[in-house]
């Protein structure tokens, strides 16, 4: 691939926009205005975007991994923020051990997956 590349920035969708605007800047975010059917979510350099287009199939199928440096920390985290209980169809699952490492899980409201993982270390 030629060139620096800079960042890759999935589009989900969303039932609610303005539900899944609001679970977003819930969950940690930082919303830039892009219209009004569209908005960047970023963190540190990553980012993605969220539209107001609602396709069942392509939500339902839509997963993302994020990684993060320490998944009982971000767990710890999740727990603290009560969305389940603010956002209908929110789910969160605990922390499950894999033979490449760690991830918790989050169901936003329109049912997309986050999978927020940590990686062991290789073995030299």
């Amino acid at each position: 691939m030629e060139g620096k590349v800079l960042s890759i920035r999935p589009f989900i969708g969303a039932t609610d926009f303005e539900v899944s605007r609001n679970f977003y800047n819930d969950l940690g975010f930082q919303e830039v205005v892009i219209s009004p059917d569209m908005s960047l979510f970023k963190t540190g350099s990553l980012g993605f975007y969220l539209q107001k287009y609602n396709v069942k199939d392509w939500i339902d199928n839509t997963m993302l991994f994020m990684e993060v440096d320490n998944v009982q920390e971000f767990w710890d985290y999740l727990s603290t923020l009560g969305l389940p209980g603010k956002y209908p169809n929110v789910r969160l699952g605990a922390i499950r051990v894999e033979e490449w490492g760690r991830e918790c899980f989050v169901h936003d409201p329109s049912g997309v997956l986050w999978h927020f993982g940590e990686f062991f270390p290789k073995a030299n």
